[in-house]
């Protein structure tokens, strides 16, 4: 299944939807590495499959390596794990969580695609504490807040993509827009 193909089974009411994902499939403002590592690394945070099948086979089309995927699957499963604690941290109200060390592992040492990815799966997962870290480590590397901002606005529409998709029957034709 194609980006095209997931925009095809989208139900009426989810338009917007669907012409974000072509406009942020023809997006240049990040090079075809990050931008479509970042469409994977979404994709596996929701997990919605029809979601996940098609970005897949776009990233394949496009060229991604296998190292990118890796990335791509490393950021998401990373931040399945400290979006979690790392937001959690922040809400509990008493502060004394903050200057614990977390003691959960995971590398710090990875490319400016990994960063935008986990700034994508972060905005998903809404951990504020991630999304700073992130966006403070990109910006050290030089990358320009539009890039940033492309990265958020592919996980906010893969985000809404899974979740239209998770509440529509596979086997029924989409939604016509009238609730009965």
């Amino acid at each position: 299944m194609s980006i095209e193909a997931l925009r095809a089974i989208l139900p009426a009411y989810a338009h917007a939807m669907a012409r974000n994902l072509e406009v942020l499939a023809e997006e240049t403002v990040l090079d075809e590495t990050a931008k479509w590592s970042c469409f994977v690394a979404s994709a596996l945070a929701v997990g919605e499959p029809r979601t996940l099948k098609a970005v897949n086979d776009a990233a394949h089309e496009a060229g991604l390596t296998p190292e990118a995927f890796e990335d791509a699957k490393t950021a998401a499963a990373t931040m399945a794990m400290t979006n979690v604690y790392f937001r959690a941290v922040h809400l509990i109200t008493a502060r004394e969580y903050e200057h614990l060390p977390s003691r959960l592992r995971f590398s710090r040492d990875h490319s400016t695609a990994y960063e935008l990815c986990c700034m994508a799966v972060s905005a998903i997962n809404g951990c504020g504490a991630c999304l700073d870290s992130h966006e403070a480590e990109l910006r050290r590397r030089g990358v320009e807040p539009v890039q940033i901002q492309a990265a958020l606005r592919i996980g906010a529409v893969v985000n809404a993509v899974a979740r239209v998709l998770a509440t529509e029957p596979v086997d029924h034709p989409p939604f016509s827009g009238v609730l009965t």
